[in-house]
């Protein structure tokens, strides 16, 4: 049996949380949602997500905190992180801290959808 692909879901939101699960579900994903970006690391050790979606904007830990400190990680430098954010600046800050891309919010599903296969190799 083939194993599905799992894609981490990272955002403080969970109308967005619910609504990206619903969309990578129907398209064969396996979901992991995490509100609380503090129980990332965790999750991503005993997850091995293939992916990662990332809202930049969250409490205690911001995304490019978060994603600064996975990039210094061996385990999960290579991990593929898409950085989603309404803010204006969001694609800079994003690329800056070590985003593999970046899709601003609002985002048009089917663009996703995209990206994610860009990313993970079915």
């Amino acid at each position: 049996m083939v194993k599905n692909k799992t894609i981490l879901i990272c955002d403080d939101d969970e109308g967005i949380l619910d609504m990206l699960e619903i969309v990578l579900e129907g398209s064969g994903y396996d979901t992991i949602p995490i509100k609380n970006s503090l129980s990332l690391y965790e999750a991503i050790e005993r997850e091995h997500p293939d992916l990662l979606l990332l809202d930049l904007w969250m409490p205690v830990l911001t995304g490019d905190q978060v994603l600064k400190t996975l990039r210094k990680n061996l385990e999960t430098k290579e991990l593929p992180v898409i950085v989603i954010s309404a803010s204006r600046d969001g694609e800079q800050i994003a690329m800056n801290a070590g985003a593999n891309d970046f899709m601003a919010k609002p985002f048009d599903l089917d663009l996703l959808l995209k990206k994610v296969q860009q990313y993970i190799i079915n």
